[in-house]
Order: C-alpha cells, then sequence, then structure tokens
C-alpha cells in the first residue's frame, strides 16, 4: 500500500468519523431541541394551569365576597323592617285609649298587686299622661297611692320600700316579653320563612 493510499483511507475514515460526530450532533440537537420545546410545553401548561388556578380562586373570593355583602344587606333590612314593626306596634300601643287603656292598667296593677303582702305600703308610678287614670285605677286597692310618674308607654311600675320588691308591668315590658317570646314567629311572618 502506498503512503496515498493510506493517507486517503485515514481521510476516508477521518470523512466517516466526521460524518458520524455530525450526525450524532445533528441527532443529539434535535433530541435537545425536542426536549427543550416538551419542557417549553410543560411550561406553558403548568403557567395556564396556574393562571386559570388563580382566575377561578379570585372568581370564587369575589363570589364569596358578593354573597356576604348581600346576606349582609338582607340582615339589615330585616333588622330596618323588624325595627319599623317594632316602632309602629309601640306607636299602636302608646295611642290606646279609654276603656281599652283603663282596663289594661286594672289588669297589669292587679297582675303586680299579687306580689306585695296586704300590709305593705305601695306606690304605683305610671306614664305622667295617665295619672288621672292611676288615680282612679288605685283606689281599688288598699294601701297604694300613685307616686311618680315614669317614662313609658302605659301600665304601671309598683314598688314597696318596705319588702324592696319593684314590679314593671309597663306596656314597654309586656311589648318586650311578648317580642321576645314571638321574634321567630314575627320573623317567619314577616319575611315569609
Amino acid at each position: 500500500m502506498s503512503l496515498d493510499t493510506v493517507v486517503e483511507d485515514i481521510r476516508e475514515e477521518a470523512r466517516a468519523r466526521a460524518e458520524e460526530i455530525r450526525t450524532d450532533g445533528e441527532s443529539r440537537a434535535d433530541e435537545i431541541v425536542e426536549d427543550a420545546e416538551a419542557d417549553a410545553e410543560r411550561i406553558r401548561e403548568e403557567a395556564r394551569e396556574e393562571v386559570e388556578r388563580r382566575i377561578e380562586q379570585e372568581r370564587e373570593q369575589e363570589l364569596s365576597s358578593a354573597k356576604l355583602e348581600a346576606k349582609q344587606q338582607r340582615l339589615e333590612a330585616r333588622r330596618e323592617v323588624l325595627e319599623d314593626v317594632r316602632e309602629d306596634v309601640r306607636d299602636r300601643i302608646a295611642a290606646i285609649d279609654g276603656d281599652e287603656r283603663e282596663e289594661l292598667t286594672r289588669a297589669l296593677l292587679a297582675a303586680a298587686a299579687e306580689e306585695f303582702p296586704a300590709d305593705e305600703t305601695v306606690r304605683v308610678h305610671g306614664r305622667a299622661d295617665d295619672a288621672d287614670l292611676l288615680e282612679t285605677v288605685v283606689e281599688a286597692f288598699e294601701r297604694f297611692a300613685v307616686g311618680d310618674p315614669v317614662d313609658c308607654l302605659g301600665g304601671v311600675v309598683v314598688e314597696s320600700d318596705e319588702s324592696r320588691v319593684r314590679v314593671n308591668n309597663t306596656f314597654d315590658s309586656v311589648l318586650e316579653d311578648v317580642w321576645e317570646e314571638n321574634m321567630r314567629e314575627i320573623t317567619a311572618r314577616l319575611f315569609e320563612e
């Protein structure tokens, strides 16, 4: 073999080896590009999912916040309606007059009188506008006298210094008791629950 043939063989081997390296390099480059594209796609998908998750989370928070605000507004509106109804009832009770007022005042005083021993001196307080009515009603009870007026819608506050007993049988206290005892029914009726 001649030197030229050996050189040509070495060159041919070098070309083949270079081609093999180039092919392997291109193949490896293609793999790297494919991996990079796959990673990029995965990253885009993860980012898209994260954005969608955040959007959904914010939407749920906004919805929850809106529901809470609506509920608070409904409750406030209900409170206002209940307060308006209660104020209307108070006005109607304050407006009771004549025989009906006298009958109610007598019944409340009789119920309160049962709490005091017969030998005690008892003072009966009521609304200033009911002073004459109280004088008339108290005549039926021994040892009872009309005391200073109190701020109320009507009815009586009865007390004795001897036993330190005080009974509040005002229209206000009766309304308060009835209102509290029937709040659920009042609410159900007003708001059709």
